[in-house]
């Protein structure tokens, strides 16, 4: 462990899971960033590391220990920071980890940038409000940020761990929103994803103001150039929602979270909503908006779930036009209520089905994606990435199609009109119009 500060300190960011602890990250940097430490990669031997971390399954949390521990293997002279929902939820065993200099919880954020660089330095470094979203001036993040509007979850399903670490649901000043939305475009970003974790709820405690009027109000008040909604729940939405679609600004990829399509098992899970109501929901995008695409996640194992229940889950999952599924293998979480039901289901057969819904979501995908041929879309680039020896600038359209281009202009944080040309296995392939 060092032991202060150098004159020019740097700071490796990693983050795992979902949109919201990526809006969280953003935070962390624009505070590094404001007290002097530069924003590094992970392999530019930084002075801090800082991961922020998931904990919705048993796998994200090995993922985790992971990554901390490569962290100071690759760099031993480093201080390694947990922080997170992970780190919210198993603080002392974390400690014990020998590779781990600090945890930070959710509830802790704010205070990570004060308290390592006051302990490593004589500097009186004061918290951070840990509200507003600084100015963020490392170039190459500057293409799509996460702004959180709300965090935290009242609606207690059986199998999640969110509002154990994340708390009861809040929500953010439309106010703030505004303001750090508009700072971000500013700093240069072309794309911004409204994060929470339950959206649909957003100013059920501030007063006149739901997510419909929330969106109004960014689009008439910031400049930002694509304003993207990160996922909603099917119960949550209605016409009036959907008529903001009618503005361009507005992105046409929507992840709705089904979980289960059993009713049965929907019910055991205490969900919000019936499988009728999620395909009378999905019905209504398709109804009010052009080309949408449609993403969801699908937990396979819930305890107690039966093969019928499994065959009506695939079924739907067939039936629907989704463009990906996000499956998930059932994992026990202490101290939610299916951590102690006693109906486990075997590892072998969460396998089997996650296998099976996963080819589902393969051939959506490709169906898709060769439906897509010589289809104008705009793309937003952001990098560059190295493909069987050849580079080709990446980015995503705004449906949320992964596409790549051949073309040796720096097309980094640009939006650019292209023709979607073929489709070479996993990867959609653009060609000048």
């Amino acid at each position: 462990m060092i032991n202060s500060v150098p004159e020019s300190p740097t700071v490796a960011l990693e983050t795992h899971g979902c949109k919201l602890n990526q809006a969280d990250t953003l935070k962390l940097i624009g505070e590094f960033e404001k007290n002097g430490v530069k924003v590094v990669d992970l392999d530019e031997n930084p002075n801090f590391y800082v991961l922020n971390s998931c904990t919705v399954t048993h796998i994200a949390d090995r993922k985790a220990r992971q990554s901390l521990r490569a962290a100071k293997k690759r760099n031993p002279n480093s201080i390694v920071v947990a922080s997170g929902c992970y780190a919210e939820r198993a603080k002392d065993d974390l400690l014990k980890l020998e590779e781990i200099d600090f945890v930070f919880g959710n509830t802790e954020k704010h205070q990570i940038v004060s308290k390592i660089l006051n302990h490593f330095s004589s500097r009186n470094i004061p918290k951070s409000t840990y509200d507003n979203v600084l100015k963020i001036s490392s170039e190459k993040l500057r293409t799509r940020a996460m702004v959180k509007i709300q965090e935290g979850c009242d609606q207690i399903c059986s199998y999640c761990i969110v509002p154990i670490v994340r708390g009861r649901e809040r929500s953010l000043h439309p106010r703030v929103i505004i303001e750090n939305i508009q700072r971000l475009v500013d700093s240069g970003f072309k794309e911004v994803v409204l994060t929470g974790t339950q959206l649909g709820t957003y100013g059920f405690d501030l007063n006149d103001v739901d997510l419909t009027s929330l969106i109004k109000k960014i689009l008439q008040e910031t400049s930002v150039t694509r304003l993207r909604v990160s996922s909603i729940q099917a119960h949550e939405i209605d016409s009036n929602l959907l008529k903001l679609w009618e503005n361009d600004r507005l992105c046409s990829h929507f992840h709705v979270p089904l979980q289960s399509g059993s009713n049965q098992i929907l019910k055991m899970m205490r969900r919000r909503y019936s499988i009728q109501e999620y395909i009378s929901s999905i019905r209504m995008i398709y109804e009010h908006v052009e080309s949408p695409t449609i993403t969801t996640d699908v937990i396979v194992g819930y305890p107690g779930e039966t093969d019928n229940d499994f065959e009506e889950s695939k079924t739907l999952c067939e039936d629907l036009d989704f463009l990906k599924l996000h499956v998930f293998k059932y994992s026990d979480r202490f101290k939610t209520s299916s951590y102690y039901d006693k109906n486990k289901i075997p590892s072998e057969s969460k396998s089997n089905r996650a296998n099976i819904l996963r080819t589902i979501s393969r051939s959506h995908w490709n169906s898709f994606a060769d439906k897509s041929y010589g289809k104008v879309e705009e793309v937003l680039w952001e990098k560059s990435e190295n493909i069987q020896g050849k580079y080709y600038w990446s980015g995503y359209t705004k449906n949320y199609l992964k596409v790549y281009f051949d073309q040796d202009l720096d097309l980094a944080n640009s939006i650019s009109q292209v023709s979607l040309d073929k489709r070479i296995r996993d990867k959609i392939f653009a060609k000048p119009i």
